[in-house]
């Protein structure tokens, strides 16, 4: 039997079909590679952010932490720029970060403020623990002391209110210059989780500085202890030795003092032990260290110092304590003066154990200080 042979009208018609099969397959095809290619930026995307989340969570330090959130945030969102405020109402972080020798200004994008009221920006005040974060086109009326420290604003951000316990801690601010990269009708679930992240973090890292402050702390005067100044002093005879840089020990006693504790009380004799160490701290660099060694005796640790200068900062001291009055909290008012031994080390004595360098450095400053006891207080002796 013989096939029937299809008409000539149907094959186009095939031909049609055909192609039109193409044609989706094709479609289908660009569609699946489509979000292949999505699926692979989005596991890249999640890979920097899980990335970020495990160096803030291992962060040991509060300069650790601050570092990645000003680096590593940056890169892991594609940002550019991050700030980050922090509510610091009596300064006391700031004081216990400089005496742990964490010099903010090396976080430009940092900043601390007093009141939460520098918070609570219109046109959503941040009142609530649970209101999620703002997200929008950058307005100058509401978002410039947030950008303050970036000189060039940001077309879009979201501030992200930083929340502990129900209390505000600060706030961290993501700026980009696309517009449309922050919207007000975007989700913020992921961008919430990573303020209470940041926020865990910045109270776990803070806290973990307390204890360290506290434990290199003297109680009383709020200088670092004998245990921090001499750790401090190999640290930096270390850094000396590499470094070819002079470094100046000053031992510090106050004068008289029985006669201040007999007279005005040992409250009085804390009133004045607390003074001292305030007007030599006001006396010295955020390199400088500043120790109480036991009872009255103080110890300065001067980097990269030579002797005429450490004189000056010595001289300095001894007329800020000698020439002004001490008002006592309970006892009225009260004079003293100190005595101050200096020894330095000069970068071409600097080699050899470290151990042995910094003992006698502190000896002779003692022993110099014994020589201005001896020969009339009040006053600067070298050795």
């Amino acid at each position: 039997m013989d096939r029937a042979i299809p008409a000539a009208s149907a094959i186009p018609a095939q031909h049609q079909e055909l192609e039109e099969l193409r044609l989706e397959n094709q479609s289908l095809r660009t569609k699946l590679e489509n979000l292949l290619d999505l699926a692979h930026r989005n596991q890249n995307i999640m890979a920097r952010h899980q990335s970020f989340d495990l160096k803030i969570i291992g962060a040991n330090s509060f300069r650790e932490l601050i570092a990645h959130i000003f680096s590593a945030l940056s890169i892991s969102s594609d940002l550019d720029m991050v700030t980050l405020l922090l509510l610091d109402q009596r300064a006391d972080l700031q004081r216990m970060l400089g005496d742990l020798k964490i010099d903010v200004r090396d976080f430009p994008h940092l900043t601390f403020i007093k009141h939460e009221s520098e918070l609570q920006k219109p046109p959503q005040p941040f009142c609530d623990p649970e209101q999620k974060p703002l997200l929008g086109k950058f307005h100058p009326e509401f978002h410039r002391a947030l950008f303050a420290s970036c000189a060039i604003k940001p077309s879009s951000v979201a501030i992200i209110p930083l929340w502990r316990q129900g209390r505000l801690i600060g706030c961290l601010n993501l700026g980009s210059f696309q517009a449309d990269r922050f919207q007000t009708s975007m989700a913020t679930d992921f961008i919430q989780r990573l303020g209470s992240i940041i926020a865990i973090c910045l109270e776990n890292v803070i806290n973990n500085e307390k204890l360290n402050y506290i434990g290199l702390t003297d109680p009383l005067t709020n200088v670092s202890n004998r245990r921090y100044v001499e750790q401090r002093t190999l640290e930096e005879i270390t850094r000396a030795q590499r470094q070819k840089y002079s470094l100046a020990c000053m031992y510090l006693d106050i004068d008289f003092f029985k006669k201040i504790n007999d007279q005005y009380g040992h409250q009085g004799g804390d009133d004045v032990l607390r003074e001292v160490a305030k007007r030599i701290k006001a006396e010295l660099r955020l390199s400088d260290t500043l120790g109480r060694f036991g009872g009255e005796e103080f110890v300065v640790l001067l980097v990269n110092t030579d002797l005429q200068n450490a004189r000056l900062v010595a001289e300095r001291i001894r007329k800020s304590i000698a020439d002004f009055p001490f008002l006592l909290g309970e006892s009225g008012i009260c004079k003293t003066s100190v005595s101050i031994g200096l020894s330095t080390v000069a970068p071409g004595n600097s080699s050899g154990d470290v151990t042995m360098i910094a003992r006698d450095m502190l000896i002779r400053a003692d022993q110099a200080l014994y020589r201005a006891k001896k020969t009339g207080r009040n006053q600067v002796c070298y050795n």
